[in-house]
């Protein structure tokens, strides 16, 4: 039997196009099935993919697109016949094979699940840890202009500058002087500042800072009230709370930007800037600060239990709900009931006079806020 009578391989009907991954034109090639596929071009060195290294590539239903793991990377075939087509599929055993199967995709959920929760577990362990350790470590000159660009940021939510009645400054001045002494903390290391507001509150910033809302001064009754609240932002400066809220809401938030995709971390800004205002701290460091403040009523000779008093009547009754053990700082009834505990007699002379009071009440002037 002579060489003409063999079977011819198999060739394309019509002119198929090919991208040789170098350049971006356009080639009108034939292909030829032997032991591998060979890509024809009249006046070109004819190009051999050998089956097994064929892939499917994405492509429109009417066409069937291939690239090859042995050929350049942009390289391209495009085949519109669609007898050739099936011819070529069947020669190629391994033409899915970069597919993601089943297995694939379990694979990748699987991945992903570990990822997301290994980003909970640092939120939930890795960053609290960190911020305990690093907020008492930070400079106190990075910490001070920390606090000074917060407190910028604090004045500019609140709109305004600090209320400055010469005489209700000068009764602040007093009670925060001497709220410092008895808490041992160093003449420059602490300012304070009372902001025109409706919301009675009172807050820490890094620093040094701490700030009385004015709505606060006006649902007070008493001198030992606000003194009680004070003593409570000192305890918290004492302790660094404001800085490893800083560190934990910002690190927190910067890693749940990563899990959903905020890779910028702009919501780290934005909610370690709303935990300054907030000043939401972990009940441990609430109940710390309110011993802190116990301690300092007590160093003054006067009683704690008129704070508890201004926060009930600022909260009212906070339990009942069945998530107590959730929240995160202590009920206020508890606190109140904790601080009547403490309660003792007066042994040392009123904080500020009946004159200091009333400037100090009327520290932001007779506007409306």
């Amino acid at each position: 039997m002579s060489d003409a009578s063999a079977e011819a391989p198999p060739q394309s009907a019509k002119p198929t196009v090919f991208f040789d991954g170098v350049s971006s034109r356009r080639r009108q090639v034939t292909l030829t099935l032997g032991d591998a596929l060979d890509i024809l071009e009249p006046g070109v060195t004819p190009v051999r993919w050998v089956y097994a290294d064929i892939r499917r590539a994405d492509s429109p239903p009417a066409i069937l697109r291939l690239t090859s793991t042995s050929a350049p990377p942009l390289a391209r075939l495009e085949i519109r016949d669609i007898a050739l087509a099936a011819e070529i599929v069947a020669r190629c055993l391994r033409l899915d094979e970069h597919q993601t199967t089943r297995r694939g995709v379990a694979k990748i959920v699987g991945w992903s699940v570990a990822a997301a929760v290994s980003i909970v577990c640092v939120v939930l362990f890795g960053v609290p840890l960190a911020a305990d350790r690093l907020a008492p470590l930070v400079p106190k000159p990075i910490e001070r202009r920390i606090g000074d660009a917060s407190e910028v940021q604090v004045k500019t939510i609140f709109g305004r500058e600090s209320c400055s009645d010469p005489a209700g400054q000068a009764a602040f001045s007093k009670l925060v002087n001497r709220l410092r002494d008895a808490a041992g903390l160093d003449d420059d290391s602490m300012t304070a500042g009372v902001l025109p507001s409706s919301v009675p509150n009172a807050f820490a910033l890094p620093g040094g800072k701490v700030f009385v809302l004015n709505a606060l001064l006006d649902k007070a009754e008493s001198p030992d009230e606000i003194a009680g609240i004070l003593a409570h932002e000192l305890g918290h400066l004492k302790h660094h709370d404001n800085m490893r809220g800083l560190i934990y809401n910002g690190g927190t938030s910067f890693l749940i930007g990563l899990l959903f995709g905020d890779v910028t971390g702009s919501s780290a800004v934005i909610f370690a800037s709303r935990s300054l205002v907030e000043a939401s701290y972990s009940r441990e460091a609430e109940t710390n600060a309110d011993t802190f403040a116990i301690d300092i009523m007590h160093k003054l000779g006067r009683s704690p239990k008129p704070a508890a008093e201004l926060m009930f009547r600022i909260t009212g009754k906070e339990g009942g709900s069945g998530f107590t053990i959730l929240a995160s700082h202590p009920l206020t009834e508890d606190r109140l009931a904790r601080m009547t505990k403490e309660d003792h007699p007066a042994s040392g002379p009123p904080l500020l006079t009946d004159k200091e009071w009333q400037a100090l009440k009327g520290i932001c002037g007779s506007g409306k806020i």
